[in-house]
């Protein structure tokens, strides 16, 4: 096997990110690991195999299902603003523990792709990382919608009001810190810490990533484990979490944005 092909294939692990050994920080570790999973993303897994159990056991299965990504709560307008940034508040504070978790365990956050700002290099692997992901990701769930193993995912449900484009890129860029920053750097980094191989690492962060993604049907979790993977393996081969930001953010404005301006041309989707 070529040695680039090989370090794709198993990357080192950081040198500087080292195995915990004593066994009362071990059990620590473990233990906050659980506790973030539970209050976070594992939570939504559970919640999302769930709903499609019950989509499932309904006549006409996961594709008779309509989904909403991001929805209006409340016939206010105002309220409905205040509702909509909470969730989004909710997301930037899973990014800010993830953060925190990483800081106070001793990582140096540069090392793991956490610094203050991205640079140009970041932004440009995030439009790559977009591309990779985005048009196949289409292509999947249309196809996944013809074969009835997917429900309709409305990007965008928001009522027509002044604030709802501005809400959306907010929701998306929060998506993609919550995630990219806790499933991906924070996770990957505590197991590499109790000694998780980096292949099994990047499995259980794809899994997860794919598990919470359940209720949009078999296609959104087939899609996500893909995307998991692929993001997973970039951050581990190069250390960085900006591009995997940049692009996670970039992916859901152009669906929500795009959806929500051109819903009446989009027919085809559903």
């Amino acid at each position: 096997m070529r040695p680039g092909l090989r370090a794709v294939l198993a990357p080192a692990r950081p040198a500087d990110i080292a195995v915990v050994t004593d066994r009362a920080q071990r059990r620590a570790i473990g233990i906050e690991i659980t506790i973030v999973l539970v209050l976070t993303f594992g939570l939504s897994a559970t919640s999302s195999i769930l709903s499609l159990i019950e989509a499932e056991l309904r006549s006409g299965g996961i594709s008779r299902t309509t989904v909403a990504l991001n929805a209006s709560q409340s016939s206010s307008t105002w309220i409905d603003l205040a509702a909509q940034l909470l969730s989004a508040a909710r997301l930037f504070a899973i990014a800010g523990l993830a953060i925190y978790l990483l800081y106070r365990s001793g990582v140096r956050l540069s090392r793991v792709g956490v610094t203050r700002t991205p640079s140009r290099r970041d932004a440009a692997w995030g439009v790559a990382l977009a591309a990779v992901i985005g048009i196949p990701g289409l292509g999947l769930y249309v196809v996944a919608r013809e074969l009835g193993l997917n429900a309709q995912v409305l990007p965008s449900d928001l009522t027509e009001t002044w604030w709802r484009l501005p809400v959306l890129v907010v929701s998306a860029v929060g998506n993609a810190a919550a995630e990219e920053f806790l499933v991906v750097a924070y996770l990957v980094t505590r197991l590499r810490q109790l000694g998780w191989g980096e292949g099994r690492s990047l499995l259980a962060s794809a899994l997860l990533r794919g598990s919470y993604h359940l209720y949009q049907g078999f296609g959104g979790g087939v899609g996500n484990v893909a995307m998991g993977l692929v993001y997973g393996r970039f951050h581990q081969l190069t250390s960085r979490t900006w591009p995997l930001v940049i692009g996670h953010a970039l992916i859901d404005t152009v669906a929500f944005v795009g959806y929500a301006l051109l819903r009446d041309h989009l027919a085809w989707l559903g």
